[in-house]
């Protein structure tokens, strides 16, 4: 087991796996708490530089001279760093860094987002990023923010997540990348690759071997329950009316013991997170410093994704917003962005894109000008995060649906773009014999569209009813067969935001 290896032949280990991890940056700003004992900075900058004989190259990359963390502090990504050092190790010596990803849903969601562009921004300033799925923390669950113990997942649903959730990192971050640089690791999760973009590891890889009797015996005893209690997220559950069980109380030394599992065999230096992590975070760099009785090991934290009223961004009335495109389509992705409120839209182009900063103060700049189109910025938000989650494609599929909802669009609408939004809009099935011959006022309230002809008749002399996008303004109207698209589907319109698919059996 690699966790019984000496931590000299753990950092031998470390440096050949990381010869070709870069990095390049100045300086920057932040509240800190540092956990660093200066008699010992010099030997371990001496073992990082020491790895770096020659500069990586990452051809895909827009590589970038900028430090890495004065970006993120200046683009308000940045809460909290374990020891202002990180500043100066992030312009003179290797970083990679790492964030865990527990397969707790088959999916991520919005608020993993900030931790898969922070990963990304890292990319950027051509340092090396590592997306650790837990497949043996999620089997515990993270007490972090969470007033109840998470549900028991079975092991055929965590591996299904965890492939998900994998799969779903990898296009993100590889996206447009050559895809020789979306690494497959060989032995201990060194690199096969030379110059890999990102790896992709999954915890229960070494835990799955490491017994109960070995983890006391080589991190237990490393560990206080007093500073363990005294953690914020603990603190939290145990005075809360449902407590913390012993499974939960011990998933920050889990945590903890992958930061050192990856710091001794994989010179994994950085590890990064929500807020809500600080605990788990510092329990890693606390055990590295214990257990290699070295320095170097550092936690970066960035604000949770919220609104300006304090309230959590990524909820809608239908669930969570989800980044995977089999559980909410590219279009209402799209649409979630694009309806930003304008207090909220240039702090979410600052954290959420990768917009240059000049270029998000003439959006934000725009938005105070005479004959500023509404959503402007918003609609450069949505078209940038789409792309970001979504690629090209679920950009382009995004916009001709958002262009085939949109009443009086001149776009011919064709069965497949309709389809391509049912999802996202009621729909009804009805047998051809009641919709052809049938008036436009009948069928829109036989198909829910509208609860009465009344409100059908109001909605015509207001010129909000349409038909398959066209404007309708005669209450005479009648279904006739070359008004069905395909054969197939008709789209009825009750002003903007009120639709209805009609399949024609």
């Amino acid at each position: 087991m690699a966790a019984a290896a000496s931590a000299t032949a753990g950092v031998a280990v470390a440096m050949a796996a990381s010869r070709t991890f870069l990095l390049s940056g100045p300086k920057l700003l932040c509240r800190s708490r540092s956990f660093i004992h200066p008699h010992k900075r010099l030997t371990f900058l001496s073992r990082c530089c020491s790895s770096s004989s020659s500069p990586a190259t990452i051809s895909s990359l827009p590589v970038s001279t900028a430090n890495v963390i004065e970006v993120l502090e200046g683009r308000g990504l940045l809460d909290a760093i374990t020891s202002e050092n990180l500043r100066s190790v992030a312009s003179t010596s290797n970083v990679k860094v790492y964030c865990g990803f527990d397969p707790t849903a088959e999916s991520l969601h919005l608020g993993n987002l900030l931790a898969i562009i922070v990963l990304s921004w890292f990319q950027r300033c051509s340092h090396r990023v590592v997306a650790l799925i837990g497949g043996a923390t999620g089997r515990v669950g993270d007490p972090s923010g969470k007033s109840l113990e998470r549900p028991e997942l079975d092991l055929q649903t965590l591996e299904k997540n965890s492939s998900g959730i994998s799969a779903l990192i990898s296009k993100i971050l590889g996206r447009g990348k050559d895809p020789n640089l979306v690494d497959e690791l060989g032995e201990n999760g060194v690199s096969s690759d030379k110059n890999p973009s990102f790896v992709i590891l999954n915890n229960y890889d070494w835990w799955k071997d490491l017994t109960l009797l070995d983890f006391l015996r080589e991190v237990g005893r490393f560990a206080r329950v007093g500073t363990m209690i005294a953690k914020e997220s603990v603190k939290k559950r145990l005075m809360s009316e449902e407590g913390m069980s012993y499974t939960e109380f011990t998933y920050q030394l889990l945590q903890g013991y992958d930061f050192l599992y990856m710091f001794k065999n994989m010179d994994v230096n950085v590890q990064i997170g929500g807020s809500d992590q600080w605990g788990n975070i510092t329990a890693g760099t606390e055990l590295i410093r214990k257990v290699l009785q070295v320095e170097g090991a550092y936690g970066l934290t960035f604000p949770l994704l919220l609104k300006s009223d304090g309230t959590k961004f990524g909820k809608s009335e239908g669930g969570a917003i989800w980044l995977s495109p089999a559980l909410l389509s590219p279009y209402k992705f799209y649409q979630y962005f694009f309806s930003v409120s304008d207090v909220d839209v240039v702090r979410f182009l600052k954290i959420l894109t990768f917009l240059s900063m000049d270029e998000i103060k003439e959006l934000e700049d725009g938005m105070r000008k005479p004959g500023y189109v509404p959503n402007s910025a918003q609609r450069r938000l949505a078209e940038e995060v789409t792309r970001f989650v979504h690629g090209d494609e679920g950009l382009a599929e995004a916009l001709k649906a958002t262009e085939a909802l949109r009443p009086g669009a001149e776009t011919k609408l064709d069965a497949a773009t309709i389809e391509g939004i049912a999802e996202d809009v009621p729909s009804c099935s009805l047998a051809c014999n009641q919709v052809l011959n049938s008036s436009l006022v009948d069928l829109s309230v036989s198909t829910g569209l509208l609860s009465s002809k009344s409100a059908v008749r109001r909605l015509l002399k207001q010129g909000g009813l349409y038909l398959n996008n066209q404007r309708i303004d005669n209450e005479d109207k009648i279904i006739e067969s070359d008004d069905v698209i395909d054969g197939k589907l008709l789209l009825l319109s009750a002003g903007k935001k009120n639709k209805m698919v009609v399949r024609i059996s």
